[in-house]
């Protein structure tokens, strides 16, 4: 919390240590330890023990929390094929564990970031068709929690893969998976209601909406949050 009162070249500053500490190879058993220790205390993974949030999206395609080791390999026992990592900056233990699980499993570890609290760049929204059908099933795609990036990327691939309408879609960003669309990650419902009133309705297609109509500007600047979903979602689930 007193990292918000930081000067923005500190906070940068030690954000880079982080992945410094974070983004290389484990080569010690005192490593794993560490990368546990932080993983199941500074990001929350003690939690996800419990419950990891995980369902099935479409026929192959699964969404989750972030996973820890052990149930990696429930997902490659299963004839797991692809991990799909969502969350961008490999600031945590659970990243050097992730990368170090993947392998010794032979399961593909990818990566395609999205942001949860600002408007989707259209590039990636661009890229992600491709992206999708690249993958080697089953997948599973995961964020932190489960919530917002996993089911953003969820309604995504519904909406380019399985060809379902935007309503249908945005059933992927609901509170049953623990997402709030009055906090600000609700910025990511209002996209897609964005296609749906501007481009599905006048039967424009979603690349063709993104390359010649999408506004991310126009979006940040009318969506409002709840105060209320946001202290929930910010600052007592700690979501990113």
């Amino acid at each position: 919390m007193l990292n918000r009162f930081r000067a923005p070249e500190t906070r940068n500053a030690r954000r880079l240590a982080r992945i410094a500490r974070w983004n290389r190879p484990i080569t010690s058993r005192g490593e794993r330890l560490r990368a546990w220790i932080n993983m199941l205390f500074a990001d929350h993974g003690i939690f996800r023990l419990i419950y990891l949030n995980l369902h099935e999206v479409a026929p192959g395609f699964f969404r989750s929390a972030q996973p820890v080791p052990h149930q990696l390999a429930r997902f490659a026992a299963m004839g797991g094929r692809t991990v799909v990592y969502l969350r961008g900056g490999r600031e945590h233990g659970s990243w050097q564990l992730e990368q170090e699980t993947c392998a010794r499993l032979g399961l593909k570890l990818e990566e395609f970031v999205v942001r949860s609290r600002g408007a989707p760049d259209r590039a990636e929204m661009l890229a992600a068709e491709a992206f999708f059908a690249r993958l080697e099933k089953p997948v599973l795609i995961h964020c932190k929690s489960g919530a917002d990036r996993a089911g953003f990327v969820s309604a995504l691939y519904m909406l380019l893969v399985e060809k379902v309408s935007a309503d249908e879609a945005l059933k992927q960003l609901s509170w049953r998976y623990g997402h709030f669309r009055h906090a600000r990650t609700g910025i990511l419902d209002a996209f897609f209601a964005r296609y749906r009133d501007e481009g599905e309705a006048r039967g424009l297609s979603f690349a063709t909406w993104l390359s010649g109509h999408y506004d991310p500007q126009a979006l940040e600047q009318d969506f409002r949050a709840g105060l209320l979903s946001e202290i929930l979602v910010d600052k007592i689930m700690r979501r990113e």
